[in-house]
């Protein structure tokens, strides 16, 4: 059976990542690089840079990023953001990503997607969706124009399996920002229309969040943006959460078994006289 996967998602605004909360408000967080190097170093499966400037100001993606944060990268690389050529694809790949993610073009450029996975395998053509409730059921929102449309995110990923890509990722916009937990009708409703992966985004707040989402729904993989930029050791904490249950890729041996965790699932303070015997234990450090 393959091992649930999970995944980082790097929201970048002007060359800078950034907390997004409900596709409308974006507040600074730091380097891409930066983020990139700390993400390695806890053990995430896979990074997703989604650069969501391009499209907006109708400009090419940003090939030097790509190249410096691949540099940088041990795990495989996801871009997305103002693809609109197979040539961008390909230089792209030349800068060290390992899969190409579409938005934009997925509504208005579905050949994009056909002819990209002929080319380049559709093991590298990632299909982005973003949902949100329109009253009576989901719809599929475009961020540049701020509209849900009259397109239900079931059909359309449906669709976009069917021409061709080779993974959905799958995001909440109703629950981007707002750790309350993902929505687990809308990926179980998705899930159930395609065969392919499926990536999951919008919601996660606390470790137990990403259990639920592998005890009740079939998805690949579950990404997180702003739960593992602002929670200490979220990474290894949701990973040895999760391994207790569900075939998870955990290579760290911090399994915090026996350990306590406030509500927020931060790891709360041993007693004293635990951290005196701790004292003179020498930990070698450990390479993920």
């Amino acid at each position: 059976m393959l091992k649930k996967r999970i995944v980082a998602v790097l929201v970048v605004k002007d060359d800078i990542v950034v907390q997004s909360i409900g596709f409308r408000r974006y507040l600074p967080v730091g380097k891409p690089t930066i983020a990139v190097e700390f993400l390695n170093q806890w053990g995430i499966d896979e990074i997703i840079l989604l650069d969501i400037s391009a499209s907006r100001r109708g400009r090419e993606p940003n090939f030097a990023l790509v190249k410096s944060l691949a540099q940088h990268c041990r795990v495989p690389l996801t871009v997305g953001g103002g693809i609109t050529s197979l040539s961008q694809i390909h230089e792209l790949m030349h800068c060290g990503a390992d899969k190409v993610a579409f938005n934009q073009a997925t509504l208005h450029h579905p050949d994009l997607l056909t002819e990209a996975a002929r080319v380049f395998g559709d093991q590298c053509i990632v299909a982005s969706i973003d949902a949100r409730w329109a009253g009576s059921g989901y719809g599929v929102y475009d961020y540049l124009t701020g509209q849900t449309l009259g397109l239900s995110p079931v059909d359309h990923a449906s669709h976009l399996q069917a021409i061709g890509v080779g993974e959905v990722l799958l995001n909440s916009v109703d629950r981007d920002g707002m750790k309350s937990g993902f929505d687990l009708d809308l990926i179980n409703q998705t899930a159930e229309a395609v065969t392919v992966p499926l990536i999951v985004c919008g919601g996660a707040g606390v470790p137990a969040h990403f259990l639920d989402v592998l005890e009740k729904t079939s998805a690949s993989a579950i990404a997180a943006a702003n739960f593992f930029h602002f929670f200490e050791h979220s990474v290894t904490i949701t990973k040895a959460l999760t391994s207790q249950y569900h075939a998870v890729r955990h290579e760290t041996h911090a399994l915090y078994q026996g350990n306590d965790l406030d509500a927020m699932g931060r790891l709360l303070k041993k007693p004293d006289q635990t951290l005196e015997s701790l004292l003179y234990l020498k930990i070698e450090k450990e390479v993920i």
